[in-house]
C-alpha cells in the first residue's frame, strides 16, 4: 500500500474510536448497552445484521470460493437472503413481542436454568472459533498488502510484510476497545459506516476488473469448466437446500441475531429489519464476489485466499485501495464486536448480575460488561491464532457452521412454534448430533477407525466422496429428524411454553421506545466526512483524479439524501 492507503485506514479507524467514543456517553445502563435502549431504527438493525454475517472471512472464504469454483459462491451467500426472509416471516416479531433484553432470558424461560449454562458455553465455543476465523482472515489481507522490509521487528522474516501475529494483535486490540466503550450502539453504528463505504468501494472496483481482464469474452474464455455453474460437485442443491436451512435457524435463533430483533421499538421494525438483511442478501452477492470471479482471468495462478483482495491491489489507485482495506476491517470488526458484546452481555446479565452481585447498580453492571468483554477479546485473538493449526479458513468456517450450529440452534426455534418441546429436546438433540458427527468424521473419514471394517467400506467410500452432504446430513436432517420424533412422542405442553405465552400476553408495561434519529445524524456526518477525504485524495492524485472525483461525489449525494429525510422528518413533527 502506498502512504496515501496507509493515512485513509487510520483516518478510518480514528473515525471508528470517535464512534465508539459518542456513544459510550448514552450507555447509562446495560439495557444501552446490549440491546440499544431498544431505540435502533429498523434499517440500522437489518444493515448492522447484513453486515454482521459479513466479515474478512467473506472475502477469504467465500472469495476464495468464487475464485476457485465460481458462481457457486454467489450461490451459497443468496441462501442467506432466502433464510432472513422466512425469518423475518416466521421469528422476527415473536422475538420482539417477549420483550426480552438478552436472549439468554428466553433460554431460561422455555427451558429451564441448566439450559442456560448449556447454550452460553456450547454456544460461545462455537462463534468464538468461527468469529477467530475472521479475525484470522483480515490479518491474512492484512499481511499481504503491508511490506514491512527484512529485518522489521513486526515482519514476517519469510515475507518481509506484517507478520499474521502482529496483524491479529494490533487491530484485534482494536475492534476489542470501541466495543467495550460504545456497546451495542457503537457496533450498529459502524456496521452501518462501513456497509455504505465497503459498497461504494466494490461499485468502483468491478468495472475496473472487467477492463483489466479484458471483458465479458476474455473472461468467459479463461475461465475453467463449470465455473459459470450455480452448484457444483461439493456444493450440491441438497447441500445448498441445507445452507439455507442451517441459517434459518442461525438468523432466527443465533444470539447475535436475535439482539437485532429485540433492540429496534416494535415487531414491525423487527420484521422489516429482517426483511431487509434478506433482499441485500439475494442481490449484493452478484456484484461483492464479482473480483475474485474476474481475478481468475487476470491471474489464474494466485493464493485463492488472497484473490480478493489481489483484484483490489491490481486495479485501484493509491487512497482507493486503502479505504476498501479499512472497509474489509471494519466488515470484521462488526461481526467480532457483534459476538464480543452478546456474549459479554449474556456473562454480565444473566450470570454476573444475577449469581455473584445480584444488588449490583446499572453503573457496576456497565463496568463488568466492558471487563467480560476485554476477558472474552483476549480469548478470540489467542483462537484466531490457532486458526492455521485447525486446517484453514474454509474446512473451519464450513465445518463448524454446518454440524455445530443446527443442533445448538434448532431447539431454539422449535421451542417458540411448538409447545410440546422441553428441555430434554436440546440434550438428545445435541447429543445424538455431536455423537453421530464425531462418529462420521473421525471413524469413516480417510483412515478413520471404522474406515477399514469390511461390512462398512461401502458407506465409508460415500462419506470420502460427498463430504458436504454428509455434512448437511449429520448437521441438518438429523436433528430435524430427532426433534420430529420428540415432537410426535410427547403429548403433554411443555411448561415452558406456558412461560412463555404469559410473557407475551401479559399487560405490557415496558416503557414504549421510538427510533433515534441521532444514527441517521451520524451517518450523514460520517459519509460527508469520507467524501471529503476522497476529495482531498482527487486534488493530490491528478492521474486518477476522476475516479476519485466520483467516488467524493457519489458520498455528498449520499450525505445530501439523509440530511433531506431527516428535515423532511423534522418538518412533519
Amino acid at each position: 500500500m502506498a502512504n496515501l492507503d496507509y493515512l485513509v485506514l487510520v483516518c478510518y479507524l480514528l473515525g471508528l474510536f470517535a464512534v465508539g467514543g459518542i456513544f459510550a456517553r448514552r450507555v447509562k445502563n446495560a439495557k444501552d448497552m446490549f440491546a440499544a435502549g431498544g431505540q435502533s431504527p429498523w434499517w440500522v438493525s437489518g444493515l448492522s445484521g447484513f453486515m454482521t454475517m459479513f466479515s474478512a472471512g467473506t472475502f477469504v472464504v467465500w472469495g476464495g470460493i468464487a475464485y476457485k469454483y465460481g458462481i457457486v459462491a454467489v450461490s451459497i451467500n443468496m441462501c442467506y437472503g432466502i433464510a432472513s426472509l422466512l425469518v423475518g416471516y416466521f421469528l422476527a416479531s415473536r422475538w420482539k413481542r417477549m420483550g426480552i433484553d438478552t436472549p439468554a432470558q428466553y433460554i431460561e424461560l422455555r427451558f429451564g436454568k441448566r439450559a442456560i449454562h448449556f447454550y452460553t458455553w456450547t454456544m460461545m465455543a462455537c462463534r468464538m472459533v468461527t468469529v477467530g476465523v475472521s479475525l484470522y482472515s483480515l490479518g491474512v489481507l492484512l499481511c499481504a498488502l503491508i511490506p514491512l522490509g527484512p529485518g522489521h521487528r513486526l515482519a514476517d522474516p519469510t515475507t518481509g510484510n506484517l507478520a499474521l501475529t502482529w496483524a491479529v494483535l494490533l487491530f484485534g486490540g482494536v475492534v476489542v476497545l470501541y466495543t467495550m466503550a460504545g456497546g451495542l450502539w457503537a457496533v450498529l453504528m459502524t456496521d452501518v459506516l462501513q456497509f455504505i463505504v465497503l459498497n461504494l468501494a466494490v461499485l468502483f472496483v468491478v468495472p475496473l476488473c472487467w477492463q483489466r481482464v479484458g471483458g465479458w469474452a476474455q473472461f468467459v474464455s479463461s475461465a475453467p469448466e463449470g465455473f459459470f455453474c450455480a452448484t457444483n460437485n461439493e456444493f450440491t442443491w441438497f447441500v445448498l437446500l441445507g445452507w439455507c436451512a442451517v441459517h434459518f435457524f442461525m438468523l432466527g435463533a443465533e444470539w447475535a441475531f436475535v439482539q437485532r430483533h429485540i433492540c429496534v421499538p416494535s415487531e414491525a421494525d423487527a420484521r422489516k429489519s429482517s426483511y431487509l438483511f434478506g433482499v441485500l442478501y439475494l442481490v449484493s452477492p452478484w456484484f461483492w464476489l464479482m473480483p475474485p470471479l474476474l481475478y481468475r482471468g487476470i491471474d489464474p495462478g494466485a493464493n485463492h485466499e488472497e484473490a480478493y483482495i489481489l483484484a483490489c491491489k491490481a486495479v485501484l489507485p493509491p487512497g482507493m485501495l486503502g479505504l476498501m482495506m479499512a472497509a474489509m476491517f471494519s466488515a470484521t470488526a462488526s461481526m467480532v464486536s457483534s459476538q464480543l458484546n452478546v456474549f459479554a452481555g449474556v456473562l454480565t446479565s444473566d450470570f454476573y448480575h444475577r449469581l455473584i452481585r445480584p444488588g449490583a447498580s446499572q453503573r457496576h453492571l456497565v463496568g463488568a460488561g466492558r471487563v467480560m468483554t476485554i476477558g472474552l477479546g483476549g480469548t478470540l485473538i489467542a483462537l484466531a491464532l490457532a486458526v492455521p493449526h485447525m486446517g484453514g479458513a474454509q474446512k473451519v468456517v464450513i465445518d463448524v457452521t454446518l454440524l455445530l450450529m443446527p443442533a445448538l440452534l434448532l431447539p431454539s426455534v422449535w421451542g417458540l412454534l411448538n409447545r410440546r418441546v422441553n428441555q430434554s429436546c436440546i440434550w438428545l438433540t445435541a447429543g445424538i448430533t455431536f455423537a453421530v458427527g464425531a462418529l462420521v468424521k473421525f471413524g469413516l473419514a480417510q483412515g478413520g477407525f471404522l474406515a477399514g471394517l469390511a461390512p462398512l467400506v461401502p458407506l465409508a467410500e460415500w462419506v470420502q466422496t460427498h463430504r458436504r452432504p454428509t455434512d448437511a446430513l449429520i448437521g441438518v436432517v438429523l436433528p430435524l429428524a430427532v426433534l420430529t420424533v420428540i415432537t410426535l412422542l410427547t403429548r403433554r405442553p411443555s411448561e415452558g411454553f406456558a412461560r412463555v405465552a404469559a410473557l407475551e400476553q401479559a399487560p405490557d408495561g415496558r416503557l414504549t421506545t421510538q427510533a433515534s434519529r441521532l444514527p441517521a445524524v451520524m451517518v450523514a456526518w460520517s459519509i460527508g466526512l469520507c467524501g471529503v477525504l476522497m476529495l482531498t485524495l482527487a486534488v493530490l492524485q491528478k492521474p486518477v483524479s476522476t475516479i476519485m472525483l466520483v467516488f467524493s461525489m457519489a458520498l455528498f449525494g449520499v450525505t445530501g439524501a439523509i440530511t433531506l429525510l431527516l428535515r423532511g422528518e423534522n418538518a412533519r413533527s
